[in-house]
């Protein structure tokens, strides 16, 4: 069991439903104190009661700095400080590049790329001041290693998350402080859903575990990878798929 959680300040971003809210979840059931960030108040006030265990809400835009700083002064506010950020939040709408309008690659880019660049740029005064900064960020197999039709933007804005991260992860070590990222297969959430049980279907039937998986797994690896046992991990990556980026096809699967 992990040890060094208690007591911990911890921001989650796009923290209110979905992989963020299982992050969070996991976070608060080990005695973190928990912000959960949301573009809704309302709805990171609805998780921040349903998690409990000091759970609060903030509400604020990643792709905006002046609302990226105000969260960071905000876990500082309440917690005293900040020890871990997971940059979790995103946007994946799907569409093809021929129909798609170039202002929604902007949108992609900016909430999923210039979000997460963001975010550690506003919470890095305070993670300097930790004993345990950590962060850790919410990419996807997609883009780093798949592809999926109407996700090009998606992809390549989870691509750019890990060159950011590959480089940021230096210029973090001389304070100390770790940064990885964990790469989710097709997990359990709102947004699955609305992909149809066709599609959900056809994915377990690709993963050599033969099921999806569901929020908390990505909270648990990420659980980790902010840990003081994670001490000296930095820059590095945490694929959790059940095996779903290994076969060369189904046949494999027989």
């Amino acid at each position: 069991m992990l040890t060094s959680i208690s007591g911990r300040s911890v921001i989650v971003t796009g923290g209110s439903k979905g992989i963020g809210k299982g992050i969070a979840r996991v976070f608060a059931n080990q005695g973190a104190r928990v912000l959960i960030v949301s573009r809704t108040l309302a709805e990171g006030e609805a998780c921040a009661e349903e998690l409990g265990n000091g759970s609060s809400a903030f509400a604020a835009d990643v792709s905006d700095w002046d609302q990226s700083q105000a969260m960071a002064a905000e876990a500082v506010e309440r917690h005293g400080g900040l020890d871990i950020l997971c940059a979790n939040a995103g946007c994946f709408p799907q569409t093809n590049i021929e129909d798609m309008d170039p202002s929604e690659w902007d949108m992609v880019m900016g909430t999923n790329l210039k979000g997460n660049f963001l975010s550690v740029k506003a919470c890095l005064p305070a993670l300097k001041k930790s004993d345990q900064g950590r962060v850790v960020l919410t990419s996807s197999i997609t883009g780093p290693v798949t592809g999926f039709p109407g996700w090009s933007h998606y992809g390549a804005s989870k691509s750019g998350q890990l060159g950011f991260m590959r480089t940021a992860c230096i210029e973090l070590a001389k304070f100390n402080i770790t940064m990885n990222a964990v790469l989710p297969g097709n997990i359990s959430t709102e947004g699955l859903d609305d992909l149809g049980e066709d599609y959900i279907k056809t994915m377990e039937a690709s993963i050599p575990l033969k099921k999806i998986g569901v929020v908390e797994d990505i909270g648990n690896a990420a659980l980790f990878l902010a840990s003081k046992e994670a001490n000296y991990i930095t820059g590095q990556t945490i694929i959790v798929d059940g095996g779903q980026i290994l076969p060369e096809s189904l046949e494999a699967l027989e």
